[in-house]
Parts: structure tokens; C-alpha cells; sequence
């Protein structure tokens, strides 16, 4: 009796599921609206690029040369430090102990060496009165010798100790801004190339744009003209920009938008601009979009690669 009317109701129900689903997706999606409008050029021929906001020293990703424990931070983010400036310290109390060890050995040797002198001077002064044989006094200053060259030895171990701690400090290779701190106290920190770098580093006085130039726009992108950059999603903020120069290679395209209909196969040419000192809207790591005013007859020059 149920299986005779199971199977009736489940088709029903199915027929149900399937017109609710016909009528969910009949719906009309609306879209999204967007932040802000897309800029518009001021030039009448132009070139557009995608522009990438950086350091002028370009993003100096700071990392270790001997591994360890942080015992010290020295910064924070967004710290303004001078060239030379302590960032952090690997735990360095082990070395200490090595170099006191050393130091103490180069006292000892220095002692020795004294000793050794003073054996030799008198020596070579008694063998002149036949008190002490030839053999002797040779002895004595080959004992000199033997001395100095441990002495020596003892520097050089106490000198690389020493420059071994100094290494355990890393320290800021230019002036610049602390733009990301990724360390924190008591964290292991790696030695070599990182995913994600110990500290993101540069100097962002006056921050620069990596603008990338479509291949097949660049012969018509000049040194000598123009350009403006407007922070994504946000036309109203803009600056000119002032060039810097060319990066000669062209490279394959690594800033894709997901687009359906964008080219992945482009190469790129990069093109360094440099935003106004005054300008502390941008932020380094924000895209842009860079208009530069450009030629349109195809037998103009190109100035990409000037002579």
C-alpha cells in the first residue's frame, strides 16, 4: 500500500524542486556597483598601464644571515630608521660566552709572548758571555716565533667571534620605512629566500609606480611625456607623476584582473614613475591606474630604449 503511493508523491515532489529551481535561476542578478567610476585620461592619445605603488628603493625584503631566536626588536611598523639602525637580534648569548672564552685565550697568549721575549733577550745576551749555548738562544727565538703566531691565531678567532655577533644584530642597509614587521619575540627566524619576509623595507620618500605597458602600447610610450596616476577605485585622488626610467627586459604579464576576455600570453613593459614628495594620500602597495600622453603616428620614434 505505501509503495503504492510513495512512488506518485516523490515524482511530485521532484516536479516542485524543479520548478522552484527554474524560477530561482530565471531571477535578474543585479551587479554589483562599483566603488567609483573609472578615471577618464586627460590627454586626447594616451597610453594606459596598471601601476603598482613602491618604494623608491623598490621593496627590500630584510632577512638573516644566521639563523635563530629573536631576543630584540628594535622597530616597529611604519619606523623611520637611518642606514645602519639595529632592526632586531637573533639570541646572541651563546656567542658572547664563545668570545669572553677567546679573549681570554688571547690574554694568555699575550703573556706567553712576553715571556717568550723576555727568555730571548737575555739569551741572546748570554750567549755572548758563553753562558748559554748557540742552540740555546736559537731556542729561545724560535720559542719567540711559536708565540707570536699562536698570539695571532687567538686574534683571529676572537675576531671572527666577534664579527659573528655583529652579524646576530640586522640592521637597516639604508634609510627607509619599516612597511611590514613579521617577527615577533621569541619567533625562529629562518635563514634564506622566504614566502614571507622577516621585514618588508624601503624607503618610500618620494614612492615611486611600476606602471606595466602593454607590449604591443610601448613603442608609443616616451621619457619626455607626461603622466598621471589615479588610485584605484578612487579617481578623485591623483598625481602626476614624473619619469624615472625603463626596466629593459619585458616581461611576461603577472597583474591579471580574472576577465574572461583578458589576454594572459601579454608581456609587459615596465615603467618606473615617481609620484610628488608632497603626496601622502598613496600608499605603497596600492595600484593605480597611469594614463601617459602618448604618439598615435606609428613612425614617430620610439624613445624606450633612447641612444
Amino acid at each position: 500500500m505505501i509503495r503504492k503511493y510513495l512512488l506518485p508523491v516523490l515524482a511530485v515532489l521532484g516536479v516542485c524542486l524543479g520548478i522552484v529551481a527554474a524560477l530561482q535561476s530565471a531571477r535578474k542578478v543585479v551587479p554589483t556597483p562599483m566603488v567609483s567610476d573609472a578615471p577618464t585620461s586627460p590627454y586626447q592619445t594616451f597610453v594606459a598601464g596598471a601601476g603598482l605603488v613602491e618604494a623608491n628603493t623598490e621593496n627590500i625584503a630584510i632577512g638573516t644571515q644566521i639563523a635563530g631566536i629573536v631576543s630584540q626588536i628594535y622597530v616597529q611598523i611604519g619606523s623611520e630608521v637611518k642606514k645602519g639602525d639595529p632592526l632586531f637580534t637573533i639570541d646572541d648569548r651563546a656567542t658572547r660566552a664563545l668570545l669572553a672564552t677567546q679573549l681570554a685565550a688571547v690574554k694568555v697568549a699575550e703573556a706567553q709572548l712576553a715571556e717568550a721575549n723576555y727568555t730571548n733577550s737575555i739569551s741572546q745576551g748570554l750567549v755572548k758571555g758563553l753562558v748559554v749555548s748557540k742552540e740555546e738562544a736559537e731556542l729561545a727565538h724560535y720559542a719567540v716565533d711559536i708565540d707570536t703566531a699562536q698570539l695571532n691565531q687567538a686574534q683571529a678567532l676572537a675576531n671572527q667571534t666577534a664579527t659573528d655577533l655583529e652579524r646576530l644584530t640586522v640592521r637597516a642597509p639604508m634609510d627607509g620605512e619599516v612597511l611590514q614587521l613579521k617577527i615577533h619575540l621569541g619567533e625562529f627566524a629562518p635563514t634564506g629566500v622566504l614566502v614571507q619576509p622577516l621585514i618588508f623595507f624601503g624607503n618610500v620618500r618620494p614612492l615611486n609606480v611600476r606602471t606595466d605597458v602593454d607590449e604591443n602600447e610601448a613603442w608609443r610610450v616616451s621619457q619626455d611625456e607626461p603622466a598621471i596616476g589615479f588610485l584605484r577605485a578612487n579617481k578623485k585622488v591623483s598625481a602626476p607623476m614624473t619619469f624615472v626610467r625603463f626596466e629593459p627586459y619585458v616581461i611576461p604579464k603577472v597583474s591579471l584582473t580574472g576577465e574572461t576576455a583578458e589576454r594572459v600570453d601579454t608581456r609587459v613593459l615596465q615603467v618606473i614613475y615617481s609620484l610628488p614628495v608632497s603626496e601622502n594620500r598613496i600608499r605603497a602597495g596600492q595600484q593605480m591606474d597611469v594614463y601617459i600622453e602618448a604618439a598615435t603616428n606609428p613612425n614617430i620614434q620610439s624613445s624606450v630604449n633612447p641612444k
